[in-house]
This record gives C-alpha cells, structure tokens and sequence, in this order.
C-alpha cells in the first residue's frame, strides 16, 4: 500500500536548522519548568513570571512545531511568517529576563537553609533557562530577513525592533505602578501618556502583521508605519526630557535616592528605572525610523 504521508507531513519543520532550534527550545524550556516544579520551587511575583514564561513559551513552541509538522498552519488566518518571528523575538526576551530574575532571586551558594538537593535543581534550572534564551536567540538570527531579501515585516530590524520596544514599555509600566508617584505633575502625566500611546500604537502595528489584515486597510500601511515611528521619536525626545526634570531636579524631586527609602518601594528607584528605560525606547524608536527607510512590507507572507 503506497504511503500518502509524505503529502501531508513536511519533515523540514524538525530537520532544518529552525527546526532543530525548536526541538531545542521545546526541550530546554519542558525541562527548565519541570526541574522549578519537581524540587527546585518557586515563589511570589518573580518565580510565578518565571514559570509563566518558561509554560508559555514551551506551549507556543510546541503549537508552532506541529503546525509546520502537519501544515494545518496554512488553515490559519495568520501571516505565518509575521507570527513565527514576532514570537520568536518575543521569547528571546522573555526568555533572557527569566533566566536572569530565577537565579538571581532563588539560586544560592550555600545550602542552608533550603538544602542541598534543592540548590542543586534550582542551579540546573537556571542553567536550562540561559540555554533556552540561546535557543531563542538562534532561531531569530537565523530567521532574521537578509539584506534584499523579500521576507515577513517582522522578520526584518524593524519589525523586531517592535517587539523589543513593547516589551519595555511593559517594563516601564511595572515601575509606574510600583509607587512612581507620576500622578503628582501633569508634566509626568504627559509623559505616562507618551508611553502608553507608543505602546498601544506599536502593538495595533504587530497585531496588523500578525494577522495579515494590512493589506485590507484604506490607507497605505507601510508609510502610515514610518511616520507613526518618526512621532513617536519625537514623543520619546519630549518624555526623555520631561521625567528626568520633574524626578531628578530639586525642585521638583530628588537628585539622589533618600536615605530612608525602602528596598523595592522606592518611588526613586522606579523613577530611575522609568528614565533609563525611557532612554533605551527612544534608541530602539531611533533605530527603527532609520531601518524602515530600507524596508519592503509584504502582507501576504
């Protein structure tokens, strides 16, 4: 009887270098998950953001793999190419930030007072996290689009430097929470606006590409893209020099962090975080008007 299988099964979805990195990332990550639950243990909001990352991005990869595997993706109403590499820029982050707060807030030298056997499974765990970021990180270099190749928007620099810059609003926005205390000039106010503008326009931009819908807009995509980008820089420059003057000048804050505050409910320290961070989204948005000048948007790949 004649096999009908290699009709419907595409084997380059686990053989090719992107596969393979997959497997890998499917591996590393089952494996990271299960050591943090079996005995290495996790607790409050940082272990519980650790094992969301490492589940989350296990359960995407594992989505992604058997729809390449069996082509069921082309049944998708997805731009395939825009929502692989869109995620796999996404995990490079997630992914690079678990394997740092893990070890950082559960991995000792000692012993005492968790035990040996606990320290050594939290120790391979981090291990298995910085091998799973470097999984990530593989598949989006080797993924990433060529120069003059026509490739997915969010395979290029600019499409992925999207997803960084969402990613550290969503930074900024964990330290306005946290007791930055932005609510007490309208001039900080002004600059929480700046942010969650970019953040929503840019995520409308991914959501766009991902869905393969840019296509269907009464406006052209592409240039709407870059003089959005060429705003928000212009946004940035204003945030970059607002929050600093209003937080760090003495007549409105405090130059340097008050004796007296707290580690970890410091209004100082989530103002320095926010004006750091402030200044990478500005680069990246600077960054991303100058590679969207060289850029060919295809909504059908």
């Amino acid at each position: 009887m004649e096999s009908t299988g290699g009709a419907y099964l595409n084997t380059a979805a686990v053989t090719s270098p992107v596969g393979i990195a997959r497997l890998l990332q499917m591996t590393f990550g089952c494996t990271t998950f299960s050591l943090v639950a079996h005995q290495g243990g996790f607790s409050a909001a940082y272990g519980t953001f650790c094992m969301f990352v490492w589940t989350f991005c296990f359960a995407i990869t594992v989505f992604i793999i058997a729809c390449e595997f069996t082509h069921l993706h082309s049944c998708l109403s997805l731009s395939w190419g825009n929502f692989t590499a869109a995620f796999a820029m996404l995990a490079t982050l997630m992914s690079i930030t678990a394997a740092v707060i893990y070890p950082l807030y559960f991995v000792q030298v000692g012993c005492y007072p968790i035990g040996c056997e606990v320290r050594d499974f939290r120790i391979a765990a981090s291990v298995f996290a910085g091998l799973l970021f470097v999984a990530y990180a593989t598949e989006v270099f080797l993924t990433r689009a060529k120069p003059g190749q026509v490739t997915s928007y969010m395979a290029t620099i600019s499409g992925l430097l999207k997803i960084v810059q969402a990613f550290v609003a969503c930074i900024i926005f964990g330290a306005l929470v946290n007791d930055s205390q932005y609510g007490k000039y309208v001039a900080t106010q002004w600059c929480v606006a700046v942010y969650s503008f970019c953040f929503v326009v840019t995520v409308v931009v991914v959501a766009f590409s991902v869905t393969g819908k840019t296509a269907l807009l009464w406006f052209p995509f592409e240039r709407s893209v870059v003089i959005y980008t060429f705003g928000a820089v212009l946004l940035y420059m204003s945030a970059a020099v607002i929050w600093p003057v209003f937080c760090f000048d003495s007549k409105y804050g405090s130059p340097r962090r008050p004796g007296l505050c707290a580690k970890g409910k410091c209004p100082w320290d989530s103002q320095l975080v926010i004006a750091i961070f402030t200044y990478v989204n500005l680069l990246l948005y600077v960054l991303d008007l100058a590679y969207s000048q060289r850029i060919r948007f295809v909504s059908h790949l």
